[in-house]
């Protein structure tokens, strides 16, 4: 049995998702830790030929029903993938870039410059930390040095208070962004849209940050896909690794050949 098609260990509930008509789907998925590694800082993340190859047969399969929805900016997103998937949901869904490259921002109100200012600030003490600014959310990565993991949700949260900014937690990183849409809140739009709109969601992600999305693809008719360790969530289905994630992905193009 591969990794695609066993249950997660010790989990009961969930398992492996069945194989989809992708002529019957519209697809969505993170990056980091869904279709990319996990890594220690997110430049160390970039293009990768066989996820190049996979995308691209996905996106020729799908009638370009594919998006990508994460925390990464839109530029990083295009660095990471090359530039090769349009839809695109970035900052958590503050940025939306629809298959026609029409992009929308959110014109949230809050002080993002302090925030950022803020937590380069509290960077300075640890060099392990480390601060990304996306323009509409600032990010405190914290995977180079987890035992500071409570200091930074708490100077995030105070923040958040003082300068009118909403928290987002997420793997090993805290993040102050502007208020405005989520991950599923983007999935909803790009379904209201060509060439998604009449067609099943699934969504496939791995952190706190993809429930949206999840719950977005449910209510939709559809359902979502946990990748990695499991927690409480409200994908229906769950695969074990990225590595586990590309097998079922590239199942779903076999079947559809």
């Amino acid at each position: 049995m591969n990794d695609a098609a066993r249950p997660l260990a010790g989990d009961g509930v969930l398992t492996a998702p069945p194989i989809p008509r992708l002529a019957e789907i519209a697809l969505f998925a993170d990056l980091d830790g869904t279709l990319a590694p996990l890594e220690a800082t997110p430049d160390a993340v970039g293009p990768d030929k066989s996820r190049r190859r996979l995308l691209d047969a996905l996106r020729l399969a799908l009638g370009g029903r594919l998006a990508v929805v994460s925390g990464r900016s839109l530029p990083d997103l295009d660095r990471v993938l090359e530039g090769r998937i349009p839809a695109l949901g970035a900052v958590h869904g503050l940025i939306r870039r629809n298959a026609e490259n029409h992009i929308v921002r959110s014109t949230g109100s809050g002080r993002m410059g302090e925030a950022v200012r803020a937590f380069r600030d509290f960077a300075k003490t640890d060099r392990n930390l480390l601060v990304e600014d996306k323009e509409v959310a600032a990010a405190l990565h914290y995977r180079g040095e987890p035992a500071a993991e409570a200091a930074c949700r708490d100077l995030a949260r105070r923040l958040g208070v003082t300068l009118g900014l909403s928290v987002q937690e997420g793997d090993m990183v805290v993040e102050l962004r502007r208020p405005g849409p989520n991950k599923g809140d983007a999935v909803r739009a790009f379904m209201a849209e060509g060439p998604f709109t009449g067609f099943t969601p699934v969504f496939l992600g791995d952190d706190l940050t993809d429930e949206d999305g999840f719950k977005a693809a449910r209510d939709l008719g559809g359902y979502g896909i946990i990748v990695g360790p499991r927690r409480p969530t409200s994908a229906r289905y769950a695969l074990e690794s990225v590595a586990a994630a590309r097998i079922w992905l590239d199942q779903t193009l076999g079947a559809a050949k």
